[in-house]
């Protein structure tokens, strides 16, 4: 029997055909279902097969997740924990798959060194024993041994004091992205990880579910000037530790401790760090711990915050500030800086101009991706939409990982009309954070318009999980509460969605991204046009020109559409913006053909 079951939707079959040649190419043997045989019922086989599988590799797509077959097929991979998941169009593996790993092969060709290929091949690695173990292991000739597999589990802020929560969190996603530098070493994505914070975990059951070698645990104590890092590398397997380090030092010291830490783990897992590798890990962008610590707190408020009030974008703003202003050369916190600006000046209409802070930040490092974002929103306001496609494109591909380079990239998809490309994107950027429940949102309103009610129901559950959890933390989060509503609506609690609903304007009534989610839940999940049309008159007495063209593109407002009340409102916010998007929209030159 096969060692490796590929299960995946027609649609996808040529990256299904590809991966399976280029797994038997490295000394794996393989089925798909075109080697059906002729004589037997194709259930049977299928069932056989899957059984018998050390790994089943599903290679999740908008068909795939709508597909009987593929998620049966996963289902019985889930409960054997012979399950390996890729995604080749960023769709989101569905609910309870989207609680596992899940590696990136979009735009996947083949090439080896491919960090989302050598995650499936790590997991299949750990489930198989590797290609050597396989029935035709004996022509595959010097094949590559197992590759080390790490999970970077949240280190645990041992402050005494919940708002330097930002810090602990900022040094574990460091940690993570400086041992994804290292190319024998697989890296669970940090939204996997953080799955786990705040939990009692097992880190054996952990490894386990999440198919690696090892696991990565610590705290961080920060009290003025003086930081404390405990680290400790665990055995996946054994439960073992590996090797385990107290660090006790000067806030000044920050960066030599990361260093420091994954160096002695690639030492400890007996892996040899390239020059081009060990350089990278120690780039940080700054060497001011002062700005570091300024910058970790600005993206906490600005990834954490309340989407839609202008007092998150304006204290990121100012946290920006302080953090370039202490080091003038730091390129992260430019983009973020822009970021923000772009917020303040397309959603909140401020006179506010982003462009010379994502200048700056391109200046000093042509490769963010981030400030690349931010000249694409600005040519998509304009709209230059095939300009700002291609800055985005540029995002994506210096950092297909980057949270804001998806969300990017699905706004501008979504307001073109191109559903099933924004959802590959929102979905991607949902996977990338945790705690994000504007994206899962953005997924309801896709799969809706794609007539997904199976989609619909399981983007709701993971937007109304996000959301219950961002309330908790912070009771006043009106765009929390605005996109629970929606959820609920949708997962059939009316009674509570219009609990929310009243809870959310009785707290934050300014906040226009929250009033307009408040109306779609009404308009299209509800079904009470009136109340929705009540919700959007004063939202529509201060929207911006870019909400604008965002309602002008969302299916949830249709069943609005053909109210004169609707036709009155819009048909009046836009001859009160007529002008603005000359007058206010700084002209950025048209890009030079490459």
């Amino acid at each position: 029997m096969s060692d490796v079951f590929v299960s995946y939707a027609r649609s996808t079959e040529r990256q299904a055909h590809q991966i399976a040649d280029a797994l038997r190419a490295n000394g794996y043997d393989v089925w798909r279902d075109d080697q059906l045989p002729a004589h037997r019922s194709y259930a049977e086989v299928i069932e056989e097969r899957l059984k018998a599988a050390k790994a089943v590799v599903v290679v999740w797509s908008l068909e795939a997740i709508g597909s009987q077959w593929v998620r049966a097929e996963a289902d019985r991979a889930r409960e054997a924990g012979t399950l390996v998941q890729l995604t080749v169009d960023g769709s989101l593996p569905p609910i309870p798959f989207n609680q596992i790993q899940c590696a990136d092969l979009r735009g996947w060709d083949g090439e080896a060194d491919s960090a989302g290929w050598q995650k499936v091949e790590a997991s299949i690695a750990a489930l198989t024993g590797g290609p050597e173990s396989s029935a035709t292991a004996g022509s595959a000739k010097g094949a590559a041994p197992q590759k080390v597999s790490i999970c970077v589990l949240p280190f645990e802020n041992m402050s005494g004091d919940p708002e330097q929560e930002y810090f602990s969190d900022g040094i574990s996603e460091d940690i993570i992205t400086d041992l994804s530098k290292i190319s024998a070493l697989s890296v669970i994505a940090r939204n996997t990880a953080f799955r786990f914070k705040g939990k009692e975990i097992d880190v054996k059951a952990v490894a386990t579910e999440l198919g690696v070698t090892h696991a990565l645990e610590g705290s961080v104590r920060k009290a003025g000037s003086r930081v404390r890092i405990t680290a400790q590398l665990i055995d996946g397997r054994a439960g073992d530790h590996v090797w385990a380090e107290r660090y006790d030092r000067e806030l000044t010291d920050i960066f030599d401790i990361q260093d420091e830490i994954s160096k002695a783990i690639a030492d400890a897992l007996k892996l040899r760090l390239l020059p081009k590798e060990k350089k990278a890990i120690e780039q940080r962008g700054t060497s001011n711990p002062d700005a570091y610590n300024l910058y970790l707190m600005a993206r906490q408020h600005w990834i954490t915050g309340n989407v839609g009030d202008v007092r998150r974008d304006e204290v990121s703003v100012r946290i920006c500030r302080q953090a370039v202003a202490v080091d003038p050369g730091y390129a992260k916190a430019w983009a973020l800086m822009a970021l923000a600006q772009s917020e303040l000046r397309f959603r909140h209409g401020k006179d506010v101009d982003p462009l010379p802070a994502a200048e700056r930040a391109l200046s000093l490092d042509p490769d963010l991706a981030e400030a690349h974002c931010v000249k694409a929103r600005y040519l998509q306001e304009e709209g230059r939409d095939d300009e700002a496609g291609e800055l985005v494109d540029t995002a994506l591909r210096l950092d297909p990982e980057s949270f804001e380079a998806n969300k990017e990239a699905g706004r501008l998809r979504f307001r073109q009309g191109h559903i099933k490309e924004a959802l590959a994107h929102f979905s991607k950027a949902a996977s990338l954070m945790d705690g994000d429940y504007h994206d899962t949102g953005m997924l309801i309103t896709c799969y809706q318009a794609l007539g997904d009610p199976q989609g619909v129901r399981r983007a709701a559950e993971m937007t109304q999980e996000r959301a219950e959890k961002a309330v908790a933390q912070d009771a006043s989060n009106g765009a929390a509460l605005g996109y629970g509503a929606v959820s609920l609506a949708v997962l059939g609690d009316g009674v509570r969605a219009r609990e929310w609903i009243d809870r959310a304007l009785m707290i934050d009534p300014e906040n226009n991204t929250m009033r307009y989610n408040l109306a779609c839940s009404l308009a299209t999940y509800l079904k009470d046009p009136d109340a929705a049309i009540g919700l959007l008159g004063p939202y529509f007495e201060r929207v911006s020109v870019s909400e604008l063209k965002h309602c002008g593109a969302d299916p949830d407002m249709d069943p609005l559409r053909g109210d004169p009340r609707f036709q009155q409102m819009s048909a009046a916010a836009s001859a009160r913006l007529s002008g603005v998007a000359h007058v206010e929209v700084v002209q950025i030159p048209p890009i030079a053909a490459s």
